[in-house]
């Protein structure tokens, strides 16, 4: 015989002893089983007295049922809050932060937050409103992902708000509910360290676990009621426990039978009336039909009590528990996913061609890697990164202070010898470099190249991005626009010049009262300085908040900035070279009332802008240097600022994503930023500081950050150690100073080389007088690295044309005069493997002692600063001033800016200021036509001689050959 059904519904919560076989065993075998429930008393009714035995049971089992779902989730919540304990020993100011994000009901349950404040978690609740679509929850939610402060995300939302859009917005790093369908996949491949088990999924197996009291391997559980996720996790993870499932809706014909059939029920949703409740009540059921987590309710109607009508083991407090444990265990897996990894890169295969083809053939015939791809090889986070098509992203500033306690690499600098107007391959020795140490000595590595401007590109040089087997793609969006620096550049440097002509014009034609009551303008009846306005009172020692209240004659002070016109030093800028614009006149419209003026256009790149952005330290620094910058002198000879003119926001803003390096790659497939690209003739003449700064962290402390500098050693290298170097606080390793045969032939007494005209036979035949003569330039260059302390290892740029004899004789000259190492390289026409030489050469150079020092002292006065330069660096007599360079220090040295480091103007062709003498040219006086100063980038720039900052287009520019196709959208003809 069987149970009475209301003995049977009494002892099924209680099921530790419940099987099928049992409740087949009659009044006896229950009577048994009840007596080994755990905390039940030994003694029993007699067998006679069922009803009353059967309402005691029933009492009895609830209780023991509700203590068991609470001693579960007291276990979870012990637990959870030991491993957070644990995690902030390590990390004191850890905090995981959970947020809930409901519709339609703003009741988050105190249960929640008091298990959240007991483990010492925190929680925001957003409660969306039931109006809100689809799109609008999914927007929310990915507003939460993007914010670093929250660790993990929780649903509540109606059944038609489950959609795939809603649920796969939350990032799987977030998912707290493991709601995703990435996270999903995880969980059914058997991915148990990467994935979340649902916290309803987790407490049904814990309470199965608990309530059949053995192992479930072998039992039959029905799944009764469920759909989409939970219930494709429900499967997976019984069946890796052993467990035969089963699966059906609560219309099914056959219900009956399984529900007999299973030794454990599962139930995943109200149950409709017309089913009986005595189907279930006999059987050890859990029931999830309605979970806070999950909200599975139709819109319209109250979330359903747990009674009767679906009876079985309620998991809500227990889902609850396991929702913070799934929390701590994301926020772990956040930690450390924060902390430094090794490198899983996997370098690009090159197949080398000879003759070797042109460098947009070569670019062409590699396929990059998917820029996320590599990023998270070498170690960035997905929220680290800001993609830009298939092949670019930029990086943003925050791993910076996530990698702050990671040492940094080895720093190298590559430097050259005075160049032909050809360029000496600098650029491709630095690609070359890096090639051979990650895809061939298998050690971290990092380039950081200036972003080109169009002036080469289409003009005369060509590219930046190296060439042949050692260039950075794809090569065309290198070398055309990137990401849109440089266009940033332009935007806001033209924004200040503007803003300096309006203010002028509106000082000239407007009275102190209608210049401030345009300046503090009334609004909705309030006028209110704008807070860089009351930095400008600050300034001015006017300490007053309501502008009601200042008096004439300090109104006259704040809306009067009078600026002297012929004062005026900040140009407007293009990335085109335009000689043209070198000397313009503006202001001639009658609409500018006759204040026109002689105005000038200098190329994008060498605006102020562009040397900040390559050397400041963070976005904070950017905008502090911003609105630094002098544009002009008042007619009481006090400099005007950015900042006096009220736009560093403006600055700031237009630059905020400019200051995030771009990340690249080479043809070998290893990681390349490429960011700023200052003139290297009038400013400094390096890619950025902050490139080098996150490169160093993320190769690791035997890694190598290889760096270019514009031109010669005597240019580039000097402002990099004196520039660069003072503002990053980077000491480097090693310098690697770039020869080749062709340039050395040219200081030796060699014909003129011309850009665009054939070589002449000098330089295509074997001439070992011109080589020996011209190392002279080679040997100064080694010395001028030495006055820094820094090891020099000397990179022979092999071309076709340079006989062994010739090589030979460099490289033991270039030892005999001071270099650790010299090596030829083939990079151009091998890749990586041509240049794996250099490499071993460069790393044994940085295990060397390395003595890094400034040239000077900051406190030394301009002159005396400038003629250090001169002497030490350019092997000059001495130095003459013409009395507008003397005028100028004397004022810069007034107004406070005398202790800023130098960054000569002079041309890159020749040690001296004349391009014709080359070799090593001593005896002469250095000129100083005229000293400015970029005080936002912080230096002072002496003009040697006359330098033009707008090139000019040759007569036939390199556009010549450039085209698209139509119907591919190719470019053609870019090298």
């Amino acid at each position: 015989m069987r149970l009475p059904a209301l003995c049977r519904l009494a002892w099924r919560p209680a099921a530790p002893a419940l099987s099928r076989a049992a409740r087949k065993s009659g009044g006896g075998g229950s009577r048994k089983l009840l007596s080994r429930l755990p905390g039940w008393p030994v003694f029993l009714p007699p067998r006679g007295i069922c009803s009353t035995w059967g309402r005691l049971a029933k009492q009895q089992a609830v209780r023991y049922s509700g203590r068991l779902q609470a001693s579960l989730a007291r276990e979870v919540i012990e637990s959870s809050k030991k491993a957070l304990s644990l995690l902030q020993i390590e990390h004191p100011t850890f905090n995981p932060t959970l947020s809930v994000v409901q519709v339609g009901d703003d009741d988050l349950g105190q249960e929640m937050r008091n298990s959240a404040e007991e483990i010492g978690l925190n929680i925001i609740h957003s409660c969306l409103p039931h109006e809100r679509t689809k799109d609008e929850i999914a927007d929310e939610i990915i507003k939460l992902n993007e914010d670093r402060n929250i660790h993990g995300l929780v649903l509540h939302c109606f059944n038609e708000s489950h959609t795939s859009k809603v649920l796969n917005a939350v990032k799987p790093e977030k998912d707290v509910n493991g709601v995703t369908d990435i996270n999903l996949g995880r969980l059914v491949r058997g991915d148990m360290n990467f994935c979340v088990i649902p916290p309803v999924v987790g407490a049904v197996i814990q309470l199965l676990e608990k309530l059949a009291n053995t192992s479930l391997d072998g039992k039959k559980v029905l799944l009764l009621g469920f759909e989409g996720p939970l219930e494709v996790s429900l499967h997976c993870l019984l069946q890796r426990k052993g467990v035969m499932t089963m699966s059906c809706p609560w219309k099914m014909k056959q219900l009956q039978a399984m529900l007999h059939d299973a030794d454990l029920v599962v139930v995943g949703s109200t149950k409709p009336k017309d089913i009986p409740v005595t189907w279930i009540s006999e059987m050890t059921a859990v029931n999830c039909s309605h979970d806070f987590l999950h909200g599975w309710y139709s819109r319209g109607e109250q979330p359903p009590k747990h009674n009767d009508q679906t009876p079985g083991e309620v998991v809500d407090q227990l889902a609850m528990a396991i929702c913070m444990q799934n929390l701590v265990k994301l926020s772990e897996r956040w930690l450390q996913a924060q902390q430094y990894k090794n490198w899983k890169l996997r370098c690009l295969k090159l197949q080398p061609r000879s003759p070797v083809p042109s460098d947009i053939e070569i670019s062409r015939g590699q396929s990059p890697k998917a820029v996320d791809v590599l990023a998270r090889e070498i170690g960035l986070l997905t929220d680290e990164i800001e993609i830009y098509g298939q092949t670019k992203a930029k990086v943003r500033l925050s791993l910076l202070e996530r990698l702050k306690d990671q040492p940094d690499g080895n720093y190298v600098l590559v430097a050259g010898i005075t160049p032909t107007p050809l360029g000496e391959g600098k650029s491709t020795v630095t690609i070359g470099l890096v090639q051979a140490l990650t895809a061939h000595l298998k050690i971290n590595s990092f380039a950081c190249l200036r972003q080109p401007s169009q002036g080469p590109t289409f003009g005369v040089k060509g590219g930046a991005a190296g060439g042949g087997y050692a260039q950075v793609i794809p090569m065309e969006e290198f070398n055309l626009h990137l990401t849109g620096d440089i266009h940033a550049i332009t935007a806001a440097n033209n924004l200040l010049a503007a803003a300096i002509d309006a203010r002028i014009l509106h000082e000239n034609t407007q009275s102190d009262k209608a210049l401030y009551n345009r300046l503090v303008p009334l609004v909705h009846g309030v006028r209110k300085f704008s807070t860089i306005q009351l930095a400008r009172m600050k300034r001015l020692g006017i300490n007053k908040m309501d502008p009601d209240t200042l008096t004439a004659d300090e109104i006259h002070r704040f809306v009067r900035l009078d600026i002297d016109a012929s004062t005026i030093t900040w140009q407007r800028v293009l990335d085109t070279n335009d000689r043209f614009l070198r000397k313009i006149t503006i202001g001639e419209a009658s609409t500018e009332k006759g204040f026109s003026r002689l105005a000038q256009f200098d190329i994008a790149v060498a605006s102020e802008i562009m040397a900040i952005l390559a050397l400041t330290t963070s976005l904070s620094d950017m905008k502090e240097r911003l609105g630094k910058i002098v544009v002009a002198n008042s007619k009481n000879e006090q400099p005007v600022t950015a900042e006096d003119l009220g736009i560093t926001g403006a600055l700031s803003v237009l630059m905020k994503d400019a200051i995030k390096p771009t990340l690249m790659q080479t043809l070998e497939g290893t990681p390349v930023f490429v960011h700023a690209g200052p003139f290297a003739n009038i400013a400094h003449g390096n890619s950025s500081v902050l490139a080098d700064k996150i490169a160093l962290k993320l190769v690791g402390r035997d890694g190598f950050v290889v760096t270019e500098a514009g031109f010669g050693a005597d240019i580039g290298m000097e402002k990099f150690f004196n520039i660069k170097c003072r503002a990053s606080g980077l000491v480097p390793s090693v310098v690697v100073l770039v020869a080749t045969v062709r340039a050395l032939k040219m200081h030796g007494g060699g014909p003129n080389v011309t850009a665009g005209a054939p070589l002449k036979r000098e330089y295509t035949e074997e001439n070992l007088k011109l080589v020996s003569d011209g190392c002279s330039n080679l040997r100064k260059q080694i010395e001028i690295a030495q006055l820094f302390g820094v090891p020099v290892v000397v990179a022979l740029n092999v071309f076709r044309t340079d006989s062994p004899a010739e090589i030979d004789l460099v490289c033991e000259i270039a030892k005999r005069s001071g270099a650790s190492d010299a090596v030829p390289c083939n990079h151009w026409s091998d890749g990586g493997r041509g240049a794996v030489e250099l490499a071993q050469a460069v790393r044994r150079a940085a295990n060397q002692q390395n003595s890094f020092r400034y040239l000077y002292d900051l406190e030394l006065p301009i002159v005396e600063k400038i003629r250090i330069i001169a002497q030490n660096v350019y092997g000059a007599q001495d130095i003459e001033l013409s009395p507008a360079a003397q005028s100028q220090i004397n004022r810069y040295s007034q107004q406070g800016f005398g202790n800023l480091p130098i960054c000569m103007a002079k041309t890159h062709l020749s040690l001296s200021h004349m391009p014709e003498k080359k070799g090593v040219p001593t005896g002469f006086i250095l000129p100083i036509s005229d000293v400015r100063a970029s005080i936002g980038a912080g230096f002072i720039y002496p003009l040697v001689g006359t330098m033009s900052t707008m090139p000019g287009l040759p007569t036939r520019p390199c556009f010549y050959d450039i085209d698209l196709d139509p119907e591919t959208e190719q470019v053609q003809g870019l090298f």
